[in-house]
């Protein structure tokens, strides 16, 4: 991995430094979208028992 050092450019700007990596906010999130898979996969059944009485009652 390229390391990117912050050095002021042609202007004289400083470029502000990357902002650092919040794990607490990464694991909640990642969390959050496990357990919605797990919701997702744990409901597949009745999707598709709803598809097929649409199918039928269509």
């Amino acid at each position: 991995m390229n390391r990117v050092y912050h050095v002021p450019n042609e202007r004289n700007e400083k470029i502000p430094p990357p902002k650092k990596f919040d794990f607490k906010c990464k694991k909640e999130a990642t969390v959050r979208s496990l357990f919605e898979v797990e919701h997702f996969l744990c409901h597949i059944d009745q999707l598709f028992n709803y598809i097929k009485l649409y199918h039928i009652l269509k």
